[in-house]
């Protein structure tokens, strides 16, 4: 939890923002990562896995989103998260 509030206040664009898309981004990047590092141990685990695989989608499309209404916001999450297009 202490985590999660770290990365909203280091991502968010105002004071009281929680929800917009590049936190969004943040949150799920976070969360794709420590998923990554569960599969590579637990490798027949495919509910997780699926998990993961929705997280991505999510993810590439709040990008695409992100990408076609703020193109600079765009390219400084991409390279703040070190994500690869």
């Amino acid at each position: 939890m202490q985590e999660k509030s770290k990365t909203i206040a280091e991502y968010r664009t105002h004071e009281s923002d929680t929800g917009s898309a590049d936190v969004q981004i943040a949150l799920l990047t976070s969360r794709i990562n420590h998923l990554t590092e569960h599969l590579k141990k637990n490798r027949k685990d495919h509910a997780s896995q699926r998990g993961l695989v929705m997280m991505v989608s999510k993810r590439r499309r709040l990008l695409d989103y992100l990408q076609g209404k703020a193109e600079p916001r765009y390219k400084a999450v991409v390279s703040r998260l070190k994500l690869r297009k």
